[in-house]
């Protein structure tokens, strides 16, 4: 990797971090805090925000007719995620410590919290929690993957591809072939550090 990429790498980097930091102050200025699991509006915030909850059968009638009809087509997606979530999840626990990979923690990537917004009746609420779980999932197991192919293979496509996960930007060039057992090894020991997003010790 030369030193231009390892430079924009790190603007990349910086710039995340920088845009977080803007949207947790972007965040506070809405008068919410978040302490642990529970998310706690202003007391006023929460008043108007139950105001404009709609009842059930408001939001039936002015609900798209074709959301209605694809419904369980969406939801008959949760049998495959499901058992996607307890097999992938089986894998890192049996495998991870065998390879010393630290494991990925699934907290971080499944989220429930819009349950909490005053404004979204009963069924919005289930709505958001089935699409919390989906993406929370494939996200979780995107980085379980992810830290597999690192140990494994950590070498980019000749090719490029779209949607790349974060830590394909740091793996070997296509071709680069020398020292690569060398190279391999110092990939598979960053994965025992937990702060690292897949960039090996020089």
């Amino acid at each position: 990797m030369n030193n231009k990429i390892r430079s924009l790498l790190a603007q990349i980097r910086d710039l995340d971090e920088e845009l977080r930091s803007a949207l947790h102050e972007q965040e506070a200025q809405l008068l919410f805090e978040v302490h642990g699991k529970r998310v706690q509006f202003e007391k006023t915030i929460e008043q108007a925000q139950r105001k404009l909850k709609q009842g059930f059968f408001r939001w039936l009638v002015t609900n798209r007719p074709q959301n209605l009809i694809t419904g369980p087509i969406i939801y008959g997606m949760i049998v495959p995620l499901v058992i996607s979530d307890v097999l992938v999840s089986f894998y890192q626990w049996s495998c991870f410590p065998i390879y010393q990979i630290v494991k990925v923690r699934r907290a971080d990537f499944v989220v429930f919290d819009r349950s909490q917004l005053q404004y979204l009746n009963g069924i919005e609420k289930f709505h958001c929690a089935y699409c919390e779980y989906a993406n929370g999932v494939i996200a979780y197991i995107q980085e379980i993957i992810a830290r597999t192919e690192q140990y494994f293979c950590p070498i980019k496509h000749a090719r490029n591809i779209l949607g790349s996960h974060s830590r394909y930007a740091y793996f070997l060039d296509y071709g680069e072939s020398d020292n690569f057992e060398t190279k391999l090894e110092k990939y598979r020991t960053a994965l025992g550090k937990a702060d690292n997003l897949g960039q090996p010790d020089d």
